[in-house]
């Protein structure tokens, strides 16, 4: 990899009036959504890039948005101490201009589905486990539904989701979806559990390893574990927090017999670390949960490896010169990632030696969200059944372009849309 020269934003959306505060971009590279500090969400498409639906969504900012359901649901986590779960609405025809508003009259608006009443103290958005093996599981047991749920929890892909405790916000709460009914609680609670010291060895830690201090990003998600006395394979729950102390916690759930919990028992200390002096402001985990990433207001980046089973292996500092970081994204492939400074500036570095590779300069203000979109090689050709108008079909070459961008929003109000190279090996 080698660096390259600073390319200018292909696309730019206008579509909000107050700072851009969340984005995601759908599995299936379709849709862009994104979310404003006044509350607002609008969903643009990605070939026309117009707005296919725009609405108030929260009383107060974004803290995340992100499909569900194979892009059926929404689901919208606001500073208003809600989160909601919408339905996605029907794609229209708009005849406006490429970027056009998306104050346009005739917009459709989501129907609410249902909500959760969650802790927003902390400004910490959700973590979403779309498809869990466990909450499969959890759905057989016939859990009782949410009494503002319109839809029938049989038909619907059972999901796991991580947020804030409602009343500690240096504790977290695992949610099944969509059921609503909270199946663990106080994750990180003080209390007696094992963690591996310096040394690798495991000891008990009176204090449970909590930094007493407000979590400030979480990522839920299974991997698979097996015991010394049994080659069978089981799924296991895990789950990464970060904290406003600059710590960062490994935990997985170790009573496989039992399915729910209270004050954070059987949740196990796999490691524990910290990296960074300041606050953690953002956190990204690879989409193969096998490492993270962190930023903070120090110059610092911090590489977790989540398959480590011993403190000193889960962890790597890289020292950049540029102090001040509000977000991070990770490319699908793992090799790329994008750091967003609060000067505005978008800094692309190789996550494995971390080598930089290049910076974006757009925004007049910090850049406040990131997200790359699903790679896609010369040989893939991704169905989209629900397109055929002849005028939108798009060209194998078209869909390899777009599978190159990254998508930023910032404080100044727009969306960059940004055509990257592959950055691969030559």
């Amino acid at each position: 990899m080698s660096n390259v020269k600073a390319p200018t934003p292909i696309h730019l959306l206008r579509s909000h009036t107050s700072p851009v505060a969340a984005l995601f971009v759908s599995p299936d590279n379709e849709r862009i959504y994104s979310g404003d500090a006044s509350g607002r969400a609008v969903l643009t498409s990605t070939r026309t890039l117009r707005a296919i639906a725009s609405w108030k969504a929260h009383e107060d900012g974004f803290l995340g948005i992100e499909e569900w359901e194979n892009g059926n649901g929404i689901i919208t986590h606001g500073r208003d101490n809600k989160l909601h779960v919408w339905n996605r609405p029907d794609e229209i025809s708009i005849t406006s201009g490429i970027g056009g508003s998306a104050a346009l009259p005739g917009l459709p608006t989501p129907t609410l589905r249902f909500s959760l009443d969650v802790n927003a103290l902390n400004y910490c958005r959700f973590s979403l486990l779309p498809t869990s093996i466990i909450g499969s599981t959890l759905l057989t047991q016939n859990l009782p539904s949410a009494s503002t749920s319109t839809t029938d929890s049989s038909s619907v892909l059972p999901a796991l989701i991580a947020l804030p405790n409602l009343i500690e916000s240096s504790e977290a709460d695992v949610w099944s979806l969509p059921s609503c009914k909270r199946l663990h609680a106080a994750i990180g609670k003080r209390v007696k559990t094992s963690i591996f010291s310096e040394n690798g060895r495991t000891g008990e830690d009176p204090t449970g390893a909590n930094p007493l201090s407000i979590i400030m990003s979480l990522h839920i998600f299974e991997t698979t574990s097996s015991s010394p006395q049994s080659s069978k394979v089981t799924p296991e729950l895990r789950i990464l927090i970060a904290y406003e102390s600059g710590d960062i916690t490994l935990r997985r759930y170790a009573n496989i017999e039992r399915q729910a919990s209270v004050e954070g028992k059987d949740w196990e200390v796999i490691w524990n670390t910290k990296i960074h002096q300041e606050a953690i402001m953002a956190m990204q985990v690879s989409s193969d949960n096998r490492f993270a990433l962190t930023v903070s207001a120090d110059h610092v980046v911090g590489r977790y490896d989540l398959t480590a089973s011993t403190l000193q292996d889960s962890s790597t500092t890289f020292r950049t010169k540029h102090p001040g970081n509000a977000c991070i994204a990770i490319r699908d492939d793992g090799r790329v990632c994008a750091v967003g400074g609060w000067d505005g500036k978008i800094r692309l570095y190789s996550t494995k030696s971390f080598k930089p590779l290049g910076t974006l300069k757009y925004h007049k203000d910090g850049c406040q969200a990131l997200s790359f979109v699903t790679s896609v090689s010369t040989t893939e050709q991704p169905e989209h059944d629900d397109h055929t108008d002849e005028d939108e079909d798009m060209s194998a070459e078209d869909n390899l372009k777009r599978s190159r961008w990254l998508v930023s929003g910032g404080k100044d109000k727009r969306i960059a849309i940004w055509g990257l190279i592959s950055f691969a090996k030559s």
